[in-house]
């Protein structure tokens, strides 16, 4: 039976070299990952020696749309039927949701089984129950469901040793890029099998570090997906009781509970606002900017796989921001030609080629140190400028004088950021994200 609550769970210790190790640890002092397999590090890139078989596995499933409208709509008491018509009305398919909701129900079903024969102990849980207890327990993290189930995983897993792998439930209508090819989706017990053979490789995800401070600050988080299902979608964003609303007081640095995996976007959260804030990168003078907002994000955030040797891509906020069309490219080509007399045989070929080599630039590994900041629309006038509207940075501080302004993790989770809040944001190594690739 899956227990959710009121498990016994072991604590956590630090150990030198800023290791965590579990109690209970082996006699050489090192953690185990189930049947006395050491945890130590993989060479980057390099295939894991001996593999790894984990004793205890969390599976965070996500919940489905399906399960969404049912949960939006709880407090109203809604029957099945009452449900099926309000969908209707607002364009949706009752039985399309459910269809799918079977098919991600079954996948999930299919991969707890396939740990189990395995004789692993499994725990499944929904977003509200994955907690740091429940990953403290766990020797490795399972998403079950598409890259936001993957990114929600990761947000919890602060121990760099303990792997965290994805699995598409519903390759049909969901891409997966942080996932397992899809062929294990349904055979999962020969990924199981390879994990224990070693016939995968590491892939160390770098990840956004971030620090509060400054005056007035708010460190609670708001899980945006629970935002949601309070259905006051024009309220104001954040509505956290506080036991005392009159924060002016200025406090130090504070290390948020969470990393990015993906990216970070800071801005006003009414969208027609334009944000206010300094920034300075990479400790260098603080400059003033109005834009509609600025987003840094990873090399995993920057989206770019090579699948079967076909360079693929699934667009980020951060891409979007910075990638150019072939027809500006083509402008400012004809522009050139013109001002500089050349006899450039300017053709769609060519076009495309510059295009696809400069929006090629934004992406870089995940595993490459570095954050790649960008200034979205930017307000350039005689008082306010932006002499960088992308850069590439090993750290990024912004000081806000927004009204209400958040900054977003990872599209999931949100903290509050206005007038006199100091963000600042690194990659650091003890941060990395112990993920796994699979071939086909």
């Amino acid at each position: 039976m899956t227990c959710y609550r009121g498990f016994l769970l072991g604590s956590c210790r630090r150990v030198a070299g800023g290791r965590a190790a579990l109690r209970g640890s082996g006699a050489d002092g090192r953690r185990h990952l189930g049947h006395g397999q050491p945890r130590e590090l993989a060479s980057r890139g390099s295939r894991a020696d001996g593999g790894f078989r984990p004793s205890r596995v969390v599976v965070v499933a996500k919940t489905t749309r399906y399960e969404f409208e049912q949960q939006r709509y709880r407090y109203a008491e809604l029957s099945e039927e009452d449900l099926k018509q309000l969908l209707a009305l607002k364009g949706s398919s009752y039985s399309g949701l459910l269809e799918r909701h079977h098919i991600h129900t079954k996948n999930v079903e299919h991969i707890v089984d396939s740990l189990r024969d395995e004789g692993i102990e499994v725990r499944l849980v929904k977003r509200r129950e994955y907690n740091e207890e429940t990953v403290r327990w766990a020797d490795a993290v399972i998403a079950a469901g598409g890259d936001g189930t993957m990114l929600l995983a990761a947000s919890k897993v602060l121990d760099r040793l303990k792997p965290v792998i994805g699995v598409n439930t519903d390759p049909e209508r969901s891409e997966g890029h942080l996932c397992l090819p899809v062929r294990y989706t349904h055979s999962f017990p020969e990924a199981l099998q390879k994990f224990s053979r070693g016939e995968f490789r590491w892939l160390w995800r770098q990840r956004i570090r971030l620090y509060l401070e400054g005056t007035g600050i708010n460190p609670t988080p708001v899980d945006l997906h629970e935002q949601q299902l309070s259905l006051n979608q024009h309220s104001r964003a954040f509505n956290i009781e506080r036991a005392d609303d009159e924060r002016s007081e200025t406090s130090g640095p504070q290390l948020l509970p969470v990393r990015a995996l993906n990216e970070v976007f800071i801005g006003e959260s009414l969208s027609s606002r334009a944000s206010y804030y300094e920034i300075s990168v990479d400790d260098g003078p603080w400059e003033k900017q109005k834009s509609s907002g600025l987003n840094l994000c990873t090399g995993t955030g920057s989206k770019a796989w090579m699948e079967a040797r076909i360079l693929c891509f699934f667009f980020s906020r951060s891409f979007n921001i910075n990638r150019v069309a072939a027809q500006a490219v083509e402008d400012v080509l004809n522009i050139a030609r013109r001002q500089g007399n050349l006899t450039l045989p300017l053709n769609k070929e060519l076009v495309e080629k510059v295009t696809n080599e400069y929006n090629e630039s934004l992406l870089y590994s995940p595993e490459e140190p570095k954050i790649l900041f960008s200034i979205r629309e930017p307000i350039a006038n005689r008082v306010f400028s932006s002499s960088r509207q992308r850069c590439f940075s090993s750290k990024v501080c912004v000081r806000s004088r927004c009204w209400d302004a958040c900054m977003v993790v990872d599209g999931g989770t949100s903290f509050e950021f206005n007038d006199g809040a100091i963000a600042s944001m690194m990659i650091n190594k003890e941060d990395e994200l112990r993920t796994v690739i699979l071939e086909q």
